[in-house]
């Protein structure tokens, strides 16, 4: 066998090597990932078990390489959906995160939980639970009794002068307007939770992701290196845009 081709194979090896022994890039546990929703759900309209897919919305870096572009997948389940009570109470939503896609087709099943919601919504985030509640009703509900009740209030009056006993007329007819009122809260519900397609939320991981360096060629639409010397004009604009869309 010929020197250099004993060289090239030696370099080969060595080469192969290297890259069995280069560690994982790995995408710490707390790392927060902004994400887009695809589609829509909500406390009227989805249930338990339904799936909701996401897209990550900016790149997300170790030591300088993107691990995570935008445009990644995002695979997620509602794991309960509450409406919101007739009398009183929030519509809940739990989202359960399950799996990442790269655009490359790359996939890791792992944990993280809720961080944020868009906050252009009237949705709030229980973060301990990571539910998202929608907006309460109370004051809604006391503002239907009370105009209901003055309503009758009125009605009664006319009634009363018509018997020629005007206070016994506002009595009964405010009374029978509070209990026309109340029954129009228990036939109605309040406000449902909802995450609107194209809504961000925030996600945090529980647990580390780790990827080998190959797995991380995105191509030429995508590169794997941020440049120091900041971004050009075409990519301020994007940043732009991109900084829009995280309302939190």
């Amino acid at each position: 066998m010929r020197p250099a081709t004993v060289l090239s194979l030696a370099v080969l090896a060595a080469a192969s090597l290297y890259a069995q022994e280069e560690p994982p890039v790995q995408v710490k546990t707390g790392t927060h990932i902004p994400l887009s929703l695809i589609n829509s759900v909500s406390t009227k309209h989805s249930s338990e078990g339904d799936r909701v897919y996401m897209e990550t919305v900016f790149p997300i870096l170790v030591d300088g390489t993107i691990v995570i572009p935008p445009g990644s997948y995002v695979a997620g389940t509602l794991t309960q959906v509450k409406r919101p009570g007739r009398v009183k109470g929030k519509g809940e939503l739990f989202l359960r995160f399950d799996s990442l896609t790269l655009p490359n087709g790359v996939t890791r099943d792992f944990r993280a939980r809720l961080s944020g919601v868009d906050g252009r919504g009237s949705e709030t985030l229980e973060r301990k639970e990571g539910k998202v509640q929608g907006e309460g009703n109370v004051g809604g509900d006391a503002r239907t009794v009370g105009e209901t009740a003055a309503a009758g209030a009125s009605l009664g009056a006319i009634v009363g002068a018509a018997s020629k006993s005007v206070g016994m007329g506002l009595g009964v007819g405010a009374g029978a307007g509070a209990a026309a009122g109340l029954m129009g809260v228990l036939l109605s519900r309040g406000p449902d939770a909802v995450l609107a397609k194209g809504s961000t939320i925030e996600m945090v991981l529980d647990r580390p992701i780790e990827f080998q360096r190959s797995e991380l060629n995105f191509g030429t639409s995508q590169p794997g290196h941020f440049s120091n010397s900041g971004p050009g004009p075409q990519q301020k604009k994007d940043a732009s845009v991109m900084r829009r869309r995280l309302p939190f």
